[in-house]
């Protein structure tokens, strides 16, 4: 163990764990440092700490707008209707922040289609002991089952929702250098000593698959790749495939493999080194929504999108829900209520960033929202 007195200024204790780690071990995946940062029991960012809103370190649609959280309540209500009303229906969302948005879909839920909620079971699916506090509190009232992991949920049909789930997840990036592709990795600087990314000393070989159309890019590009993400939507599709259901993901990302370096830390709102204060930053990455698909299909599951997101609440009716509040509302409040919603749609706002996927099993129809729009774009 090295002294503590001979560590940086203001090293966190997630700083001081991980630079053990590496002086014992060697270097760390860029996905294990993820997974330290922001799951450790004791100090990780998501088990300690609630991070949304103006005092934390970013804000979700649930908690731009009310408006978002029940439109996906009407989605969740039409697509158990499409899936043939099953009696028993698990309905799950994953890494559900506050509990906000799960509160507005079954409140929507309640008052529109009350033979839904009669039919479903809640389940959460939530590791970090701040947030499930607030969940609970936010879902007073409702049989709510909380759970570490997906494959915890019984067996069954299953409406499954994740809302900026899978860009949390920890990735892998691998840079292509003189002599093929080698694995990005986090290290302590022989010059000063602090935590940098540096290429392995192997090459890649068949640790992971390079996707044929990205071709042999140029010296010092980067390739980015979850398996967790692939693992649980393929886990997801498996489920939907032989239990009917469906998922509905909406994150943020892009909808063909590509090239780049998205693993990103956002503290207090702002960009934030990654590797610095570590525990206390939130860290993402763009999704990549072809990966997460193709691990859908070979699951047996069926794909529907990725769509902008813009397009999917537009067609699922935002701007008349917006409408019909702001029609009962001060003027402050409509004002609040329609930036709120051009936030979420506008292609300057969340509207063609953030894209909306859906699975479904091979004999459900096209579920609400998706049809016809097939948009996309690239990284």
């Amino acid at each position: 163990m090295v002294d503590p007195q001979s560590q940086p200024a203001n090293v966190t204790p997630l700083d001081a764990k991980i630079r053990n780690r590496i002086r014992a071990d060697g270097p760390l995946t860029v996905s294990a440092f993820m997974e330290i940062a922001l799951g450790d029991p004791d100090h990780g960012y998501y088990r300690t700490r609630d991070p949304l809103g103006e005092a934390g370190d970013f804000v979700t649609s649930p908690e731009i707008s009310q408006v978002f959280g029940e439109i996906i309540g009407l989605w969740c209500a039409v697509t158990w209707q499409n899936t043939g009303t099953p009696e028993n229906i698990h309905l799950v969302e994953l890494g559900p922040g506050r509990g906000t948005l799960m509160a507005d879909i079954l409140r929507t839920t309640r008052n529109v289609m009350p033979a839904f909620v009669e039919s479903i079971d809640v389940h959460m699916i939530e590791t970090g002991a701040v947030l499930r506090q607030q969940q609970q509190e936010a879902l007073n009232g409702y049989h709510v089952s909380w759970h570490d992991r997906f494959e915890a949920i019984p067996s069954g049909p299953v409406l499954v929702i994740a809302n900026e789930f899978f860009d949390a997840l920890p990735i892998d990036q691998y840079v292509m250098t003189e002599d093929g592709w080698r694995e990005n990795q986090i290290v302590l600087s022989e010059k000063n000593d602090q935590l940098i990314f540096a290429p392995g000393d192997q090459r890649v070989g068949s640790k992971v698959t390079i996707p044929d159309e990205l071709g042999t890019p140029p010296i010092n590009s980067i390739f980015e790749h979850s398996s967790t993400g692939e693992q649980i939507a393929g886990d997801i599709a498996k489920r939907i495939a032989t239990d009917g259901g469906a998922a509905l993901i909406i994150d943020y990302g892009h909808v063909r493999h590509g090239l780049g370096d998205t693993l990103q830390a956002v503290k207090s709102h702002k960009f934030h080194d990654a590797l610095a204060t570590i525990g206390e930053a939130d860290l993402t990455a763009h999704v990549n929504f072809a990966a997460l698909g193709g691990a859908a299909e070979a699951s047996g599951a069926v794909i529907h999108g990725p769509i902008f997101q813009g397009g999917f609440l537009t067609a699922l009716g935002i701007e008349q829900r917006t409408e019909t509040l702001t029609a009962k509302a001060t003027l402050d409040q409509a004002e609040l209520l329609k930036n709120a919603s051009r936030r979420l749609i506008a292609a300057d706002g969340m509207g063609t960033l953030f894209k909306a996927m859906a699975i479904t099993s091979a004999t459900d129809s096209t579920p609400a929202g998706f049809e016809g729009n097939e948009e996309g774009d690239t990284l």
